[in-house]
C-alpha cells in the first residue's frame, strides 16, 4: 500500500468523535471538528472530506480500537471505499510524550501523525464475515454465561454447607442454574447451526477436530480469531498474538530473564488451548511421550505445556491451510529421497 496524500485521525466516544485530517506529522490541515457517533454524524463526516476535495484514495483514516464504539463507522466508511486503520490504543501511546496533555482535539491529532510517521505499519481494517460476527457473539454471550453459572454453583455449595440452610435460597439458586446451563445448550446449538450451514467451515472444523484435544469450542474459536480461516497469518504470528510465544527479555550483560510468555491476552483461546494441551499430554501417547522427556530433563510443567499449546496451533494452522485433516504418526518425505526412489 502507498503513501497517501492525507491521514485523518479520528478520536472516538460512545456518543461523539473527533477527527483531524494532516498531511505533515504535528500540522493540523483540517480540524479538529466535533461529530455525532451515528449515521447522521457519519454522513456529515463525508461532506466534509467532499467539502474539502478529499478523495477516498487520496486518505488513510486511522482510528484506535474502542469495541463497538467504532464499529458502525468502520462499516461506513468501508462501504464509501476509505481505507481505514484500526491501532491498539497502546501502540500510539507509545508513540508521543507520556506527559503532555490530552484532549480529544490533541488525540485525534496524535493518531493521525501516528499513521504518517507508521504508516507501513498500520493494521488495515476490513469487515469480518456475517457468521464470524454472529459466531464471536455467540462465544462472548456463552463465556458470560458460564461465568455466572460457576458463580452460582459456588454460592449453591457454600450455602449447603451452612449449619442452617436457608432453603428458600438455595431453590432459587438451583433454579437459577438450570435456566443458565439450558441458556448455554440453547447458544451450543446455535454456534453448530452457523457451521453446519456453511458447507466450506463445515469441513473445516471437522478437519480441526480430529486433531487431539481439539472440540467444537476451539474450532469455533480458531474460526473466528482467522477470520472465517481466510486469514493469511504465519503460526508464529498467531502464537504471537495469542500471547503464548515465550519473548526474551535481555539487556547488555547484566539484564537477562529467561524466555517466557506473557500472562496476558485473548483469555478464551488461551482457556482453551491450555485444557487441549492437558488432555493431549494425558490421553495421547505421542504427546504424552515429550511431556515426559521434557520433565526428565528438569524443565517445569507450565513451560512444557505452552510448548504444546504452541505445537496445537501449528497443527491447526497446517490443516487449515492443506484443508486436510490430521493424520496420527504423520511422517513427511524429504523431496530428495523421492528423486532416489
Amino acid at each position: 500500500m502507498k503513501q497517501r496524500p492525507y491521514s485523518t485521525g479520528i478520536d472516538i466516544s460512545s456518543k461523539s468523535f473527533v477527527v483531524s485530517i494532516s498531511a505533515q506529522p504535528g500540522i493540523v490541515l483540517q480540524g479538529p471538528r466535533k461529530f455525532e457517533n451515528n449515521e447522521t454524524g457519519f454522513q456529515e463526516l463525508h461532506a466534509w472530506f467532499q467539502h474539502h476535495k478529499i478523495k477516498p484514495e487520496e486518505m488513510i483514516i486511522c482510528m484506535e480500537s474502542t469495541g463497538v464504539y467504532g464499529e458502525h463507522l468502520c462499516y461506513f466508511l468501508d462501504q464509501l471505499r476509505y481505507t481505514v486503520a484500526v491501532e491498539h490504543p497502546l501502540k500510539v501511546k507509545r508513540a508521543f510524550l507520556v506527559d503532555g496533555p490530552k484532549t480529544d482535539s490533541i488525540d485525534s491529532l496524535q493518531i493521525a501523525e501516528y499513521a504518517i510517521r507508521f504508516f507501513d505499519e498500520l493494521t488495515i481494517w476490513k469487515p469480518r464475515e456475517k457468521i464470524v460476527e454472529k459466531m464471536k457473539a455467540l462465544l462472548t454471550t456463552r463465556e458470560l454465561l458460564v461465568g455466572q453459572k460457576t458463580a452460582i454453583a459456588n454460592s449453591i455449595a457454600a450455602l449447603k454447607r451452612k449449619a442452617i440452610q436457608p432453603i428458600v435460597a438455595i431453590g432459587i439458586m438451583e433454579s437459577q442454574l438450570k435456566t443458565l446451563q439450558h441458556h448455554i445448550r440453547i447458544l451450543e446449538k446455535e454456534m453448530e447451526n452457523l457451521v453446519h450451514n456453511n458447507p466450506r467451515m463445515k469441513q473445516t472444523v471437522h478437519n480441526l477436530k480430529s486433531l487431539p484435544g481439539v472440540q467444537n469450542l476451539l474450532a469455533f474459536n480458531m474460526l473466528v480469531i482467522t477470520n472465517g480461516f481466510q486469514s493469511e497469518r504465519h503460526y508464529k504470528q498467531l502464537c504471537n498474538y495469542l500471547k503464548i510465544a515465550p519473548l526474551q527479555h535481555e539487556s547488555g550483560s547484566s539484564i537477562y530473564k529467561k524466555p517466557r510468555a506473557p500472562q496476558y491476552g485473548p483469555s478464551m483461546m488461551r482457556k482453551l488451548l491450555h485444557l487441549a494441551a492437558r488432555s493431549v499430554v494425558t490421553h495421547k501417547p505421542q504427546f504424552r511421550q515429550y511431556y515426559l522427556r521434557k520433565q526428565n530433563e528438569g524443565k517445569a510443567k507450565k513451560l512444557i505445556l505452552n510448548n504444546v499449546e504452541n505445537k496445537l496451533v501449528k497443527l491447526m494452522c497446517a490443516i487449515i491451510r492443506d484443508q486436510k485433516a490430521y493424520v496420527e504418526n504423520y511422517r513427511s518425505v524429504h523431496p530428495e529421497l523421492l528423486k532416489i526412489a
